[in-house]
Formats: C-alpha cells, sequence, structure tokens
C-alpha cells in the first residue's frame, strides 16, 4: 500500500531565518491543516533520511541562500530533485525563490553584497535577479516594503470572480525571475508580476512568483513574502516606514489569503476554504475517582511550588504552571494585574530578610523562578491567538477538582463520570488490587502536547505516581520519534502515561520492553473492550506503530507509541504516549470506521483510555514480576505483523535477511540473513527499537525518520 503524503516539510537548516520559519509556519498550518502536518526540518534530515514517499510539499523560506547551497549541494540537491522529478511539490520562497533557480544574482554589482553563481536546482531555467527594490539590510527591516502584485488570474485555477487584481505583499530582499515571459516555452508560468519600477533589469516579464511543471511534479518559486501575515509583524516606534508597510499588506490581507490558497492548489495541495484558526490552549483539570486523592496529590507538591502573591505555582524546566485553588476563576487576563503586586512582594520579601549582595544562593534561585513566572504572566497576558506564539512561554493552568469530578456541562468533550466508571469495571474485571494506572487523571481539551507537558519537566515528573496519566482531545506540538509530528486531528484518542521503573529490574525486566507493553496493551483494550470487539483486525508493527485492516482491505496506521525515559535516583522516570485514531476519518482510515464496518457500536474516548490503562497496568505488574515471559511474548507474536518476513536491512548494507523475533534480555529485533533461495545462513543481526524503523510494505528496515 502506498504511503499517503501528509507531510509538508518546512527548511529551518543552515541559511533560514527563525522568523521566516515561523511565519511559513504558521501560515501554511493555517491553511493545510489538519489534511497535512507542516513541521520544520534540518539539512541532515534531507541528506539522510527517508522523507521523500510521505512528503507532500517541500519549502524553502527565508533567509540566505549560500546556506542552503553549502548545505545541500551534491547529495541533498540529488534527493530535492528526483523527489520533484518523480512527482513532488516544491515552494521557495524570497531566499527559497534565488536557490531554485539555475543562477543567482544578488546584489552583483556591489562587491559587499553580491552573491552571484549557478544553483544544482535549476527549477526555473533562467536568473532569479535581486534586488527587484533596493534598500535590503541583513537583519533588518529597514529595507522592507509592502511590494504591489498583480494576479495573473489565467495561470490560476478556481479563481473566485471576485478576486481583485492586485495586493499588497510583505518584500525585504527578494528577487525577480528574469525574462519569465519568454521561458513560455519552457513551461514556465507568471502567476503575479510586480506592477512599480524596479531596482534591477527584470527583462520581459517582471515576475514575481512563477510556477514550472519540472518531471512529474511542481514547483513555485517567490521574490516577495505571500507567507507573511501582517498580525504578525511588529511596528517599531523608530520606524514609521515600516508602520506604513505593515498596514499596507493588513489593507489587502483578504487577497494575499485567497492567492496563497490558489498557489497551493496549483502545487496539487488540499487547501482549507477558510484558515483554520489555532485554538487557544485550555485549563488542565486534575482529578480521581476520590477526590481527596486529589488533594493527597497536591500535598505532594508543596516542595516544587512556588508562592507568588497568594497563588501556587510550578515553574518546570519547560513550561510554567499556575495551579488553580478551588473555586477560583482566574483569568489569565487579570493575572496581569498581579504583576505589579509581585514585583513589590518579592522587593519586600528580600529587603525584609537581607540587602541584595546578601542573597544566599536558595534566595537567588527563588528570585529567578518569581522573575520567570512574572515573564509567563506577562508574555501569556500580551499574546494575541491570531499570531505566531511560543507555546512554551503560554502559562499553563491547573484546575484541581478536591470536593467532585469536573462537570460535563463544563467539559462536554470528555465525560469524567464515565472514564471513571470504566476504570473502576475494568480493574475489577482483570482483579487488580489497588491499581494506580488512571487512579489520577489531568485532562485538557487543547494542550501542547502530552508527551512534552511531562517529559520536559523533570521537576513535576519525579512528583507524579506511576500509573499518573495525562489526555486530550486537541494536541498544538504533537510529536512522534524522531523527526516525526503525531498527527493530531479532531475525534484522535491521546494520552500519556507516567511510570517510575526501579533501576533494580533492569536485569529481569529492561525499561526497554515498556514500549512493547504499551503496544500491546492498546490491542488487549480494543479487543476486550465489550463482547464482539476481539474480531478487529488490529496488529502491531514493529517497534511501535498500530496499524489495523481497513474496510476496503488494506492495512493502515491507526496509532503510534512515543515512550520518553530518563534516569534518576534509583528509578527511570518513563513517559509513555499513546496516540489513536478513533473517530477522525484523517489522515488515514480510524477505529472506528473499521468498528462499523463489523456492524459494532463506535469505540468512546473516555470507555477505551480506561480499558487499555487498566490492561497496561496488568501487563506491566506481570513485567515487574515476571519479566518478558513466554506467555506475553506468544501474545505480542500473536499480534505482531512480521513473523517470518523477510526484510532488506538497508543499515546493514541492503542485507537481506527474515525477521525471527525480539530478544528476551534487551528487546532487540533479530533477523537472520538469508541466502539463495531465502535459505537461512545462520548469521544473525540484531537492531535497536530506537535507531531504525520498518517499512513493512516495501521491506525495509532503515533508519529511523
Amino acid at each position: 500500500m502506498a504511503t499517503k503524503k501528509m507531510n509538508v516539510l518546512v527548511y529551518s537548516g543552515n541559511g533560514s531565518t527563525t522568523e521566516s520559519v515561523r511565519h511559513c509556519l504558521y501560515t501554511l498550518r493555517r491553511l493545510l491543516s489538519p489534511m497535512y502536518v507542516v513541521i520544520p526540518i534540518t539539512g541532515d534530515v534531507i541528506i539522510k533520511e527517508p522523507w521523500i514517499a510521505s512528503c507532500a510539499l517541500l519549502v524553502f523560506p527565508g533567509g540566505a541562500d549560500l546556506g542552503y547551497c553549502r548545505t545541500l549541494n551534491g547529495e541533498g540537491n540529488r534527493r530535492i530533485s528526483r523527489y520533484v522529478n518523480q512527482g513532488g511539490s516544491f515552494l521557495g520562497f524570497c531566499a527559497g525563490g534565488y536557490y531554485g533557480t539555475q543562477r543567482c544574482e544578488f546584489e552583483a554589482d556591489d562587491p559587499k553584497m553580491a552573491v552571484v553563481g549557478d544553483r544544482e536546482l535549476g527549477f526555473y531555467p533562467g536568473i532569479c535577479r535581486g534586488l527587484a527594490f533596493d534598500g535590503f539590510v541583513y537583519h533588518s527591516e529597514a529595507g522592507a516594503r509592502a511590494a504591489d502584485l498583480m494576479i495573473h488570474k489565467e495561470a490560476l485555477d478556481g479563481v473566485p470572480n471576485d478576486l481583485p487584481d492586485t495586493f499588497k505583499s510583505y518584500y525585504n530582499g527578494g528577487g525577480v525571475f528574469v525574462d519569465a515571459k519568454k521561458l513560455e516555452n519552457r513551461g514556465v508560468q507568471i502567476l503575479a508580476s510586480f506592477t512599480e519600477d524596479l531596482h534591477v533589469d527584470s527583462g520581459e516579464g517582471k515576475a514575481a512568483v512563477v510556477y514550472r511543471k519540472v518531471g512529474e511534479g511542481h514547483v513555485i518559486l517567490t521574490g516577495p513574502h505571500p507567507e507573511f501575515a501582517p498580525n504578525n509583524l511588529t511596528k517599531p516606534p523608530k520606524l514609521p516606514s515600516y508602520s506604513q508597510t505593515i498596514d499596507l499588506v493588513t489593507s489587502t490581507d483578504k487577497t494575499r489569503v485567497a492567492f496563497l490558497r490558489l498557489m497551493l492548489q496549483k502545487l496539487n495541495l488540499k487547501v482549507n476554504e477558510e484558515e483554520q484558526a489555532v485554538p487557544s490552549l485550555s485549563p488542565l483539570h486534575l482529578s480521581a475517582h476520590s477526590p481527596a486523592d486529589v488533594s493527597d496529590l497536591l500535598a505532594s507538591w508543596s516542595e516544587i511550588l512556588t508562592v507568588v502573591d497568594g497563588e501556587d505555582y510550578i515553574k518546570g524546566e519547560n513550561d510554567c504552571f499556575l495551579v488553580e485553588k478551588e473555586g477560583a476563576a482566574w483569568k489569565v487576563t487579570e493575572l496581569i494585574q498581579s504583576t505589579k503586586a509581585i514585583a513589590e512582594s518579592v522587593s519586600q520579601s528580600i529587603s525584609d530578610s537581607t540587602q541584595p549582595e546578601e542573597l544566599t544562593k536558595e534566595q537567588k534561585r527563588d528570585q529567578e523562578k518569581v522573575d520567570q513566572i512574572k515573564e509567563r504572566i506577562q508574555y501569556t497576558s500580551t499574546a494575541a491567538p491570531d499570531q505566531i506564539l511560543d507555546y512554551d512561554l503560554v502559562l499553563k493552568t491547573i484546575t484541581p477538582h478536591t470536593s467532585s469530578l469536573p462537570p460535563p456541562r463544563t467539559i462536554p468533550s470528555f465525560n469524567h463520570d464515565a472514564f471513571y466508571a470504566n476504570l473502576a469495571y475494568y480493574h475489577t474485571k482483570l482483579s487488580t488490587e489497588d491499581p494506580t494506572f488512571g487512579k489520577h487523571l489531568l485532562y485538557g481539551s487543547v494542550v501542547t502536547s502530552t508527551n512534552t507537558l511531562l517529559e520536559k519537566n523533570p521537576s513535576l515528573l519525579r512528583n507524579l505516581p506511576t500509573g499518573f496519566t495525562l489526555t486530550a482531545t486537541t494536541q498544538l506540538c504533537g510529536r512522534g520519534r524522531g523527526q516525526n509530528v503525531w498527527v493530531a486531528p479532531p475525534g484522535a484518542l491521546m494520552f500519556s502515561t507516567v511510570l517510575h521503573h526501579p533501576f533494580a529490574l533492569s536485569p529481569s525486566a529492561p525499561v526497554i520492553f515498556i514500549q512493547y507493553l504499551a503496544a500491546l496493551a492498546i490491542v488487549r483494550g480494543i479487543h476486550s473492550y465489550a463482547p464482539n470487539y476481539a474480531s478487529l483486525p488490529v496488529q502491531l508493527k514493529w517497534p511501535n506503530d498500530i496499524y489495523a485492516r481497513a474496510p476496503n482491505g488494506a492495512m493502515v496506521k491507526i496509532g503510534g507509541i512515543l515512550v520518553n525515559s530518563s534516569y534518576s535516583g534509583s528509578a527511570y522516570d518513563v513517559v509513555c504516549g499513546i496516540g489513536l485514531n478513533l473517530d477522525n476519518a484523517l489522515p488515514t482510515a480510524s477505529l472506528n470506521q473499521i468498528a462499523a464496518a463489523a456492524h459494532l457500536k463506535a469505540l468512546t474516548h473516555e470507555k477505551l483510555l480506561a480499558s487499555i490503562l487498566a490492561q497496561f497496568e496488568g501487563l506491566y505488574r506481570g513485567f515487574c514480576e515476571r519479566g518478558w515471559g513466554r506467555e506475553v511474548e506468544g501474545e505480542y507474536y500473536d499480534a505482531w505483523m512480521h513473523s517470518g518476513q523477510i526484510v532488506t536491512l538497508e543499515t546493514h548494507g541492503g542485507v537481506r535477511a527474515r525477521i525471527k523475533g525480539i530478544t528476551r534480555d534487551w528487546g532487540l529485533l533479530v533477523a537472520e540473513e538469508v541466502g539463495w533461495e531465502d535459505r537461512g545462513t545462520g548469521r544473525l543481526v540484531s537492531l535497536q527499537s530506537d535507531g531504525n524503523s520498518f517499512d513493512f510494505f516495501k521491506g525495509l528496515i532503515r533508519r529511523k525518520v
């Protein structure tokens, strides 16, 4: 089965600027999510990793194209050219426009600024010459302007009848595509042209945005920056001309977005009819079946709490959390009003104890925490939801429920009563004594990433009990293995569970097996969901993917597992993240589509989460007692897709081998080399799960992405 191309990859390596990358990510995500996942990648990924099969669009943002050349000339560009010629799409903005041409001529007459030379990609069979408008200064907005562009509607499909002929686009240092009109016989189409006088000779066309079909693929290159949304541009008080530029771009913003949409459609992508607004982060609701357990957990956090102006905060290594007092209805906009009081409180506290120069190291650390919390409050209160946000700086709110479960009317997307009732049922069914998995639940309607919130804040993680689970309805920054991002469209079941795995168990129960236990828990959780659900065709792909047979007979990925572990004290602090396509139709078939084809009722998020957690705890407890025993091993093999499969080991020079199984000591995948007539040679190869990926349909084991 062919892999669905759903990745939009934005180059963020040598030569790119942070702002240009952020603008690309912001705009493309609003136009393409959730059909595609838009993620940044480095030059190493382009050169070394197998990105081509799943890439729907490769984007090169603004920056300096010499950096692109230094990194990608040779193998990187050969891969890019092969990708496009085989049907891929390429989009280059500004520096990316220079980079995608046959020749770059940037300020050729200025010995200090000149960048002149041939380019390997050569998608545009001519010259990109700049500056289109003079005044450019590196790392400055001094030369920025609102360039007036005329849309060439005849070169675009599906143009709305009411679309204006021109619009203003942000411009800062880009070029013009020389003699584009004369190159129409070589497949070049002008999508937009400059209307104003230019600083350089443009030949025939004044082409600002060009398209060309290259092999089976599609290429669009631009001189200006139509991807720059004006709401993400800041008006500096000392540069009034730039403020005017922002106002001009804002005045035609609707046309700019419409043109971008037509560009992406020209590149053969499916585009949202309306921009998808990024939802705001929601409060994190902390609950337990017995509310007293929430109070006990809060009491255990006393050492990691920082009290600021009477409010409790946890300043983690990556995120900052406000722990609300029950009944409080703090709003982020109100927090800023306390900033002055916070500063006065801290100042008074310091003066009461000692002079600033006499502060102890502990007092300095405390003051630093307070300052960082104040910074998060300030940022959160002033950040607009329709702008580029640094989610690490956005304050997260934990709302504890110490007297009752969260009422369904206030959290309609997750029914806590149903979750805890089902959890108790499944634990009872499995005869689990004093269960802990799911005992404490943290739920957020919209979060950054369930794994990141736990794993990237070790001071919080170490103070969470084994079995503590964080779940969400929507993830804004979901994570997968290596460079992958877990797509979290509406309808996905996403959760992360904490385990503190004793280091002393390493010889008998190595931590590497937790990912296999989680995979098996998902299969068990689905099959034991209710009578007749054991018939659902769910299988495991090594090391951590969940597949199912779709109604059309194809095997499709419906989920994945990401396990992160760190060592502290006497235990591994483990965060096991799981994502399942439950209700959603994108990006592939969902579990409920498969259930419907089997004439079964739809699985609910609350009940399936409870079923998987109960199974996970049973498997984990048995693993701690008996290790990776024959019974569990046999059940795992019954569920996986690889028994006896012949594969090609790209990691070992293309050797063909037959999959044998997983070692019981360190969980390595074992394959036996095969020779003539696929007979085993006796030579065994062991592969680590954290360094390799398995392309089941192509029979390849390769380095992970």
